[in-house]
C-alpha cells in the first residue's frame, strides 16, 4: 500500500499533482528520493523554481511546520536551493526549450 504525498505535512493536492507530473506518486517514493533529488525532478518536469516551495518540502519531510525554517538554517537551505537551480540550468541547452533539448539529445532534431 502506498501513502499519498499529501499525507506529508505542508504538502497538499497541488504539490501532489506537481510530484505526479515528475513521476513521484507516493510519500514513500518522495522520502526515498529526499528533498534535493525530488526537487530537481520537479524542475525537470516543468515546475518553476521557488525557494519557499523547496523549504516547505524540506520541512515537511522532517515533520516540521513550513514556517519553522529560520535564521542560519534558512540561509543554508537557500544555498542548497540555489545549487539545485544552477544544476538544473546547467543541464539544459541554452536557447532551446526542454523538449527541444531532449529531442536534440536523442538525435531527433539537429544539434546546435
Amino acid at each position: 500500500m502506498t501513502t499519498p504525498i499529501s499525507s506529508i505535512p505542508n504538502l497538499g493536492p497541488a504539490s501532489e499533482a506537481a510530484f505526479a507530473r515528475a513521476g513521484i506518486t507516493s510519500a514513500e517514493d518522495l522520502r526515498a528520493l529526499g528533498p534535493d533529488a525530488a526537487y530537481l525532478r520537479l524542475l525537470r518536469s516543468g515546475s518553476a523554481p521557488h525557494f519557499i516551495g523547496f523549504y516547505v518540502l524540506v520541512m515537511g519531510l522532517q515533520g516540521r511546520p513550513w514556517n519553522d525554517c529560520k535564521g542560519e538554517e534558512k540561509k543554508a537551505l537557500r544555498a542548497r536551493f540555489d545549487a539545485l537551480k544552477a544544476e538544473y540550468a546547467g543541464s539544459t541547452e541554452k536557447g532551446r526549450s526542454d523538449l527541444e533539448a531532449a529531442l536534440s539529445f536523442f538525435g531527433v532534431v539537429e544539434r546546435r
